[in-house]
């Protein structure tokens, strides 16, 4: 696919650097000179005018931070992100917004004003692609911590090691590593119309691709058709990759494919879809534009648009 790793999130090429992350001496020196993204419940630390709001390890919004994790090297910068969800926000300013897309801003006193922490969704299209990954590293790795720190071996409290990218069990010696769910999501066309569909709870008139998670023993190729069989019941012929995009909410890779439908009968499981349609690519032009009386278009800067903007562009071999 031309313009494959041009999707958010992708295509910085960061030097992780992972040969480093197992010398603690050389964390300690590149902490010292490096930089850190702190993150308070998953949203990073954002500047108002541009960008991730960074600071120096010894920054006084990192006095009650979980261990630093090493995201790599911007050039020779060495870049790390902490969790500092344990700070309390001042007393009406921790309310975080409901529904699909949280609004709130959060400020620390020790910062100013112009720095606040804001939902990675928000803010994603105003990152660069290397912020974009950095942030969006981060922000996994830092939640997966949050919710794996006991051991699934033996119910031990477990220990971050090797710079964050590990964990290690005292009790049994199991070692846990950051998990990523594969999740395929499809343009799926017949003819001169795409298959779109809506989930509940989504703003108004929004629609996207299909999309579904990857079962155990399964190939991605499978797990296309089992999808859209299941939430829509239209059956599926050849399916081929596209483009992938890493997802932090929380923890999924995108494996965006294109599929040609052999029928086009809509069948909905209400449990997954709350309506589905073909669109011609006439109307995916009005509705990309943002000027269709009744859809709006998948989230700008998710795989989904990416999809059909390119598949609009004729960009898709």
């Amino acid at each position: 696919m031309r313009h494959a790793e041009m999707v958010t999130f992708g295509g910085s090429a960061l030097n992780r650097a992972a040969e480093m992350r197992g010398d603690a001496a050389q964390q300690a020196a590149l902490l010292a000179r490096g930089r850190v993204l702190p993150l308070w419940r998953g949203k990073p630390l954002m500047r108002d005018d541009a960008g991730l709001g960074w600071v120096a390890s010894d920054s006084v919004v990192l006095h009650h931070a979980g261990p630093p994790v090493f995201l790599g090297l911007d050039d020779d910068t060495p870049c790390f992100a902490a969790d500092i969800s344990d700070w309390m926000p001042e007393a009406g300013a921790e309310a975080v917004g409901a529904g699909f897309l949280d609004p709130s801003v959060q400020r620390h006193p020790g910062l100013p004003d112009r720095f606040g922490f804001a939902e990675l969704r928000a803010v994603m299209l105003r990152l660069t692609p290397r912020e974009a990954e950095l942030a969006a590293t981060a922000k996994a790795v830092l939640q997966w911590h949050r919710s794996h720190g006991f051991c699934a071996v033996c119910g031990a409290a477990s220990k971050p090691v090797m710079a964050g990218w590990q964990r290690s069990c005292p009790s049994c010696g199991a070692q846990h590593f950051p998990r990523t769910d594969p999740v395929v999501i499809m343009l799926v066309t017949h003819g001169n119309r795409a298959l779109m569909g809506r989930s509940p709870g989504w703003p108004e008139g929004m629609y996207s691709c299909l999309a579904g998670f990857v079962e155990p023993g399964e190939t991605v190729e499978a797990a296309v058709r089992r999808e859209v069989f299941e939430e829509a019941g239209v059956r599926l012929g050849p399916v081929r990759y596209l483009a992938s995009q890493p997802w932090p909410f929380p923890a999924s890779q995108m494996l965006g494919c294109q599929a040609e439908a052999l029928t086009d009968d809509i069948t909905l499981d209400p449990a997954e879809l709350e309506h589905a349609l073909w669109i011609t690519r006439e109307d995916m032009v009005a509705v990309m534009a943002g000027t269709h009386p009744q859809i709006k278009p998948a989230r700008k800067g998710a795989i989904a648009h990416f999809l059909i903007q390119n598949w609009l562009a004729d960009q898709l071999d």
